[in-house]
């Protein structure tokens, strides 16, 4: 499988994907686009996840449910533009929905890894408010393939 959005991998990403209270800051959940799923694939889930050992994992956002008919997310869609069944789950800042890079100033660049998983099941049955390792669980032995693409961002 192949993921790819507006920037490449290790590259910078776009303030506007920022969280709010970041200069340039808009919350704006970033576009992602996927091709060469697997035969099998009945779903997609999604990660954005901050590496950086300060973050601690951060989670930026959890997307399941995804139907395997969809091949991208389009910019800005979480919320109401997602791809009709998809659920987003709780992010570390404690909402369903997309939340952007707010690393610590001055803690230097952060990545930002995002990863698209073609899951052989149509629906994990997870809370809004699950947990990166209650994802991580629910996916495990239903991956068929997956691809990730890392972005930068600091301030």
């Amino acid at each position: 499988m192949k993921l790819s959005t507006t920037y490449q991998e290790n590259e910078k990403m776009l303030a506007k994907y920022a969280n709010e209270g970041v200069a340039g800051g808009e919350n704006t959940s970033p576009p992602f686009r996927w091709e060469d799923a697997p035969e099998g694939t009945k779903s997609f889930a999604l990660s954005i996840v901050d590496h950086h050992p300060i973050a601690q994992e951060f989670i930026h956002w959890l997307v399941i449910n995804i139907p395997s008919s969809a091949s991208s997310v389009e910019e800005g869609a979480s919320g109401d533009g997602m791809p009709a069944g998809s659920k987003e789950l709780s992010t570390t800042y404690g909402t369903p929905e997309y939340g952007g890079p707010r690393p610590p100033a001055g803690t230097g660049d952060h990545p930002y890894e995002t990863t698209i998983y073609a899951l052989n099941v149509e629906e994990l049955d997870l809370a809004e408010d699950s947990t990166i390792d209650e994802f991580l669980e629910a996916i495990e032995g239903k991956v068929l393939a997956k691809a990730s693409l890392t972005g930068m961002f600091a301030q």
